[in-house]
């Protein structure tokens, strides 16, 4: 070779017939091969004792053949597509064949399977309430939240943002005060959070909400319950504006919407809950067709903000206004907002807590 370097040299196959190599996407059996043509039997041995070209060798796949064996990318995506079509087809034919079974049985037909779903195999919780529970019912009717329960306040929301914030948190703000009604957007100013609460607390505001934002995008949310708390951090993200929703309708009326607050179950869940709850008037204007939704699935607490279209007598659709977002908790504090020597109810601590995907908090 030119330049001096090392001479190629082929790679020797290793000693031992019971070795395979690959061919173009093939499996060949060597072992298989050398014993042919050392006994002379097959056609390999007999066209080499003929003098004539050696006929090619027959291919054996492996017993346990894997697609993912096949190096060539192309061939391996190729097998892998033939694959999933093959176990669709399956699928469908098992379908359809207990489908048969169960229109020939009739009403003897044996009832359906539920799937299993990390929901339905939750991990029991001691805190879920019971709708009968007196010590529930009695802890609720004296609760921070109990006047608002009582109808003996009108909700008053103030609403605010961190330090200096960008355009996309102020237009969130600025719509999210369409969807509370008799909510206030004031901007902070550089005022800590301990000297605008007294200030809320003395213009008769019932709650504060603070939305946090992090390299120009809301991540966080604040919401304490005035005067006596509690204070609620929540992790926000999927944050959707109104011009970001895709067949969204026209912009929201000013009547009092409906509030849909699901699958809130435990103890902790209750207080979540009655804290959203406690941000809308009592009585909403049905006419409006309105409804505010915090859905929560998995401790993650979903917004949607819709309208009801009637199409027909029986007939109803929705039609989402926006804006929305998905919060998680991450701690409950007792009292107003305070950093540093607030009392804690609940704190979300990732190691402890997480150790199983069917255990749930909310």
């Amino acid at each position: 070779m030119r330049g001096g370097g090392p001479a190629f040299r082929p790679r020797s196959l290793p000693a031992g017939g019971g070795q395979r190599s690959r061919v173009r996407g093939q499996f060949l059996s060597a072992g298989a091969g050398s014993s042919m043509a050392g006994d002379g039997s097959g056609p390999v041995g007999s066209a080499a004792e003929d003098g004539g070209p050696p006929a090619p060798e027959r291919v054996l796949f492996p017993p346990t053949f894997s697609v993912s064996e096949i190096k060539n990318k192309q061939r391996r995506h190729f097998m892998f597509l033939r694959w999933k079509q093959q176990q669709r087809k399956e699928k469908l034919a098992a379908k359809k064949k207990r489908r048969k079974e169960r229109e020939a049985l009739g009403d003897k037909a044996p009832p359906k399977a539920v799937p299993k779903t990390i929901e339905n195999q939750r991990v029991y919780d001691e805190t879920t309430v019971d709708p009968n529970d007196e010590e529930v019912a009695f802890d609720e009717a004296t609760d921070e939240f109990a006047p608002y329960f009582n109808r003996q306040t009108v909700p008053k929301i103030l609403i605010t943002t961190s330090d200096r914030p960008r355009g996309r948190t102020v237009r969130f703000c600025e719509q999210l005060s369409t969807v509370i009604p008799n909510s206030h957007v004031y901007y902070r100013r550089g005022l800590a959070l301990k000297r605008i609460i007294p200030q809320c607390i003395a213009r008769d505001f019932t709650d504060l909400i603070v939305i946090n934002e992090d390299r120009k995008i809301p991540n966080g949310l604040v919401l304490s319950h005035l005067p006596d708390g509690p204070t609620a951090h929540f992790r926000m993200s999927s944050v959707r504006l109104r011009k970001e929703i895709k067949r969204k309708g026209k912009e929201p009326t000013e009547h009092v919407p409906e509030v849909i607050l699901n699958n809130f179950t435990t103890r902790l869940g209750h207080s979540v809950g009655r804290m959203f709850a406690s941000l809308f008037p009592h009585d909403p204007q049905f006419i409006g067709r309105q409804v505010a939704t915090f859905h929560n699935q998995r401790d993650y607490i979903f917004f949607r903000f819709h309208r009801y279209i009637f199409k027909s007598e029986k007939k109803v659709g929705i039609q989402e206004l926006g804006p929305r977002f998905t919060l998680k908790l991450r701690s409950l504090q007792k009292g107003t907002f305070d950093s540093k020597f607030g009392e804690y109810e609940w704190i979300h601590k990732r190691r402890e807590m997480d150790t199983s995907r069917r255990k749930f908090h909310l």
